[in-house]
Formats: C-alpha cells, sequence, structure tokens
C-alpha cells in the first residue's frame, strides 16, 4: 500500500466512505514536523498487517475546504475515519500514537 494523495472534496468523500478504515494524514509542505513523521506513515502503509486500512495524505494548504470541514487546527493531524465517520485523531507528529492509531484501524476492518 501507498499512502495516497487527495486532490479534491470530492475524492476525500469517496475515500472515507469507502467502507473501510481510512488514516488521512493532514500536512503542509513547510511543516518541518510532517516532513520528519512522513516517512514512518510511508512505513506502516506497507506493512502487510495494516493492508485493510487505507492511507491518505491532505495538503491542507490546498485543499483547505476538507481542512475546514474536519477541523484541523494544526499540523501534521492524522485522523482515523471509518465510513464516513471521524473515529480518533492525533495531533502532532508521534511516532507511537501514530502506530496505535493504526492499530485502531486495523481493529476496525471487518
Amino acid at each position: 500500500m501507498v499512502v495516497k494523495a487527495i486532490n479534491s472534496y470530492e475524492e476525500f468523500q469517496t475515500a472515507i466512505n469507502s467502507g473501510k478504515p481510512v488514516l488521512i494524514d493532514f500536512w503542509a509542505t513547510w511543516c518541518g514536523p510532517c516532513k520528519a513523521i512522513s516517512p514512518i506513515l510511508e512505513k506502516f502503509s506497507n506493512v502487510a498487517e495494516n493492508a485493510g486500512v487505507d492511507f491518505y495524505k491532505v495538503d491542507v494548504d490546498e485543499q483547505d475546504k476538507i481542512s475546514q470541514e474536519v477541523g484541523v487546527r494544526a499540523m501534521p493531524t492524522f485522523i482515523l475515519f471509518k465510513d464516513g465517520n471521524k473515529i480518533s485523531d492525533l495531533v502532532g507528529a508521534n511516532p507511537a500514537k501514530l502506530e496505535a492509531l493504526v492499530l485502531q484501524g486495523n481493529g476496525l476492518v471487518a
């Protein structure tokens, strides 16, 4: 699995309503902590046990409608969705808490 970029509000709606657990990284190009944690998210997305979770990234500067709708106030913010609903979130570049969020997503796989 690779972390896919969401480039439109419609793509965002399709992703979060897919029926699968979806973990989205809300980031910005100018954000140092975002750049630091990005390879860790990529690593989690490539672990076979995490195949039931879809991983996405949203550039908050390019997709402000999405970031406003979900209430992103700081970067990075990771939000776990299932069936269009926000399940949990993490604000900040904390690898251990990000792993816990991924594991929570795995627990939602049907």
